[in-house]
């Protein structure tokens, strides 16, 4: 999962400001009558298809968005589902079997996963982490100490943002980039603040993956999720998705239209738990239907009522309407609640939501890389099912700020008109060394400098004005994909420095997460 820029983060996909922007859309709205029953539902699903197909196309025309797969699950069936537009460069159509990348609606398949070996009696949701992985280490050792397994997945971890998301971008192992963590300085203390992170993720995963005997979390998730529920085009692998007959490909998005991209081993298949899943609205109306059936499926009990409800109770504000859970946002609503999620990897938007008093939920996937239009029809559409029509129209908001949001990216990394001189690369040269990436080595072509990695990565600094640079992934070998997915606007900024001690060393500063000091030794 990508940052809305297409720069290097997990994610996916979920800012606080963007988040914040959407609830302050959803807070005016004016109640009406609500529904009560599954008939009504239907009626109200059938009443509101001709608007609702109206809205997506126009949508997709003003978003340019390539392809849009949506569908509405109510009477513990899919109800209505239907495809728009294209899933390739050929003009081959999107249908409801189309398979996109899923992104983050994937950590609440993670939750769901961990609530079913609580139901085993393998895990419970307050086990300490450092018990069951003993190399779990964060900075603050009282905070290492009390985290517990619903603490993995509730988004509070005193991090920063996509801490050390980055480095498992970059296909380092995930150990790295766990293990990392303990150098990571915490931002706010402990259960409080309301901050997005998936390597916490992957720890959940290997816990799971270790009570349930599997070799990892992807094997887990087909065991006990995908097949009992039928979910036979779903999959978690880059391979995966390439071959099925009938995928999607993703476009990276910008606001003068939408540009093709090749899918990338790494993003978001490196993040496992947080983001790795496949799947078509048909596939997902299953997960949906679980959903609302309280952990039910064709009448096999496949999670308990209770350890799903768990999933589902809110954990950390993220601002005065919205709470976080395990996996899921949870929005209060005239008459009920909704419960969603969304996704995003570097060329795909999705959305899962439900109504879990009401009986409906919606899924929403498209092949453009994500600005919250999957989320922003989910919820336009749950809102009228509700009866309760918003004020505010939230693709027309959304666009607004995602175009503004680019703008003020181009900005910030356009070269000033009289830069000052960069160093020369060649007095740059040498051994470097982080303690969360390990050794690097800088060297200088007849372009730039570039920092190789020891996961084979490079980076390459682009001079920008005096000692700082612009970080961009050099197009390589086997991370030739990502570099021609991620997009055109730079990483993130690097800066050439010196210490107390005369010794210089680099700074990385990506586009999120904390930044990385690589020290020169040689």
């Amino acid at each position: 999962m990508l940052t809305a820029s297409g720069r290097m983060n997990v994610t996916a996909s979920v800012t606080l400001s963007l988040i914040s922007a959407l609830a302050l859309t959803l807070v005016s709205v004016a109640p009406h009558a609500q529904p009560s029953s599954t008939p009504d539902m239907k009626a109200r699903i059938d009443g509101l298809v001709a608007e609702l197909e109206r809205y997506l196309q126009d949508g997709m025309a003003k978003w340019h968005v390539p392809g849009i797969a949506i569908g509405l699950v109510t009477g513990d069936r899919l109800h209505y589902a239907r495809g728009f537009g294209k899933r390739n460069d050929k003009g081959e159509p999107v249908d409801t079997k189309t398979v996109f990348q899923g992104g983050s609606i994937t950590k609440a398949f993670l939750a769901a996963t961990i609530a079913i070996e609580v139901d085993k009696g393998r895990l419970h949701w307050d086990d300490r982490v450092v018990d069951l992985y003993p190399t779990f280490q964060l900075k603050d050792p009282w905070v290492t100490q009390e985290f517990r397994v619903f603490d993995l997945l509730a988004q509070r971890s005193s991090l920063p943002p996509y801490a050390n998301d980055i480095i498992a971008t970059l296909d380092f192992p995930d150990e790295v980039a766990i293990r990392a963590l303990r150098n990571v300085e915490a931002e706010s203390s402990f259960r409080t603040t309301y901050a997005y992170t998936n390597v916490t993720h992957l720890i959940a995963g290997r816990i799971v993956a270790n009570k349930a005997g599997q070799p990892d979390w992807n094997h887990v998730l087909k065991q006990n999720l995908l097949d009992p529920l039928g979910m036979a085009s779903s999959s978690y692998t880059a391979d995966a998705i390439r071959n099925a007959a009938n995928h999607a490909d993703g476009y990276h998005w910008m606001p003068g239209g939408s540009t093709i991209i090749p899918f990338s081993e790494f993003m978001p298949y490196a993040f496992a738990g947080a983001g790795s899943i496949n799947a078509s609205v048909e596939d997902l109306a299953r997960w949906v239907r679980l959903q609302l059936a309280k952990g039910s499926f064709e009448g096999k009990r496949i999670v308990s009522e209770a350890n799903l409800a768990v999933t589902r109770t809110p954990r950390v504000p993220v601002d005065n309407k919205t709470t976080y859970a395990n996996g899921w946002f949870i929005v209060p609503a005239p008459d009920g609640t909704i419960i969603w999620h969304h996704g995003s990897t570097l060329g795909f938007g999705t959305f899962v939501g439900f109504l879990p008093d009401k009986d409906v939920g919606i899924i929403v996937l498209t092949n453009a890389e994500d600005k919250l239009f999957p989320a922003s029809v989910g919820l336009w559409t749950l809102y009228r099912l509700l009866g309760s029509p918003l004020s505010e129209d939230p693709l027309v908001k959304q666009l607004d700020l995602a175009k503004a949001k680019y703008k003020a990216a181009g900005k910030l990394y356009a070269r000033p008109v009289n830069p000052q001189p960069s160093p020369d690369p060649k007095t740059m040269t040498g051994k470097y060394a982080n303690a969360s990436f390990g050794e690097a080595t800088l060297t200088a072509d007849a372009q730039s400098p570039v920092l190789e990695l020891a996961s084979g990565a490079r980076l390459r600094l682009n001079e920008w004005d005096g000692a700082v640079f612009t970080i961009a992934l050099s197009p390589l070998d086997r991370f030739k994909d990502l570099a021609a997915a991620m997009g055109p606007l730079p990483a993130g900024f690097a800066q050439w420095q010196v210490d107390k001690e005369g010794k210089h060393f680099l700074r990385l500063q990506f586009e999120d997460g904390p930044p990385y000091d690589f020290h020169r030794h040689d």
